[in-house]
């Protein structure tokens, strides 16, 4: 028998040989049937539009202890709602969070490989991968989807961690992505997804260098409600059901996700800045 198969629902001899420290590389040596990038459409086939899920917009940016890391909850199909409660934020591992865009199927599946490369790295190693490595990892996996990606199946994925060996002293940091795996690494702040230009709009007035977790927190919610103002792929705070953007930070306690009374209220209260202010906090009355 193979090495790579099973018998008798014994695990193979690979699973017991020391080998490459990439769990993805393992998979595409022994199971590469596993992998969610290694079935393309045929050629010449394109998904069509509205057809599937796709997650819109995620946001990360700097602050004085860390990073937050934050997203809308909404998922369309063309002109439908999906799914109101969509998750789109995840930790990676305990001082890496990624977050999505795009195609949720293939979005969830890419996420879930890459918590498992980032676990397998630091059994086999023994010491957690650098930042920039995780970086790069990510960017690798991007690569794998490339095929996919251009028969309209994109993941755009947004990087955030606390790194204490970050140059500059800049621990926060953030790395946003092409879909062809470019990675760009970003000072301060970023968003993705379709609201991403009002996203981004609303924090480039709303940003400032050292905020605390308060207000970091506050820029985010607001920028998400811009994006919901002017997308309709994204979604604001739904009160009456209680769906509220997920948000979470990481600093050098590790990742945390703002429990859900906390991001109620800070949503409640920038609603009600809203009410006197509907084009921002920092807009005209």
């Amino acid at each position: 028998m193979a090495g790579n198969e099973w018998e008798g629902g014994r695990l193979g001899e690979e699973f017991f040989t020391p080998g490459t420290s990439s769990f993805t590389e393992f998979l595409a040596a022994h199971r590469p049937g596993l992998l969610p990038t290694r079935s393309p459409l045929p050629d010449g086939v394109r998904a069509e539009p509205g057809r599937f899920p796709h997650g819109t917009t995620v946001l990360a940016l700097a602050y004085a202890d860390g990073v937050l890391i934050a997203g809308d909850r909404r998922a369309t199909m063309g002109n439908l709602i999906a799914q109101r409660d969509l998750e789109k934020v995840h930790p990676a591992d305990d001082h890496t969070a990624v977050a999505f865009a795009g195609s949720v199927g293939l979005a969830l599946d890419m996420v879930k490989l890459y918590q498992v490369e980032l676990a397998h790295f630091e059994k086999i190693e023994g010491t957690p991968m650098t930042f920039g490595a995780k970086a790069a990892r990510l960017a690798g996996l991007l690569r794998q989807n490339l095929a996919q990606a251009m028969q309209g199946l994109a993941v755009v994925p947004l990087l955030a961690g606390y790194d204490p060996k970050a140059p500059g002293g800049r621990r926060g940091r953030i790395f946003a992505y092409d879909v062809a795996g470019g990675a760009y690494e970003k000072s301060a702040f970023h968003a993705e997804g379709s609201g991403s230009p009002y996203a981004r709009g609303a924090l480039k007035k709303l940003y400032r260098t050292g905020m605390d977790r308060r207000e970091a927190a506050l820029a985010a919610l607001h920028a998400l409600y811009d994006a919901a103002d002017d997308d309709s792929a994204t979604g604001g705070p739904d009160v009456s059901r209680r769906i509220f953007p997920l948000v979470s930070v990481i600093t050098e306690d590790g990742f945390e996700r703002l429990a859900e009374p906390e991001t109620a209220r800070l949503s409640e209260e920038m609603i009600t800045q809203r009410r006197a202010r509907p084009n921002g906090p920092n807009a005209a009355p």
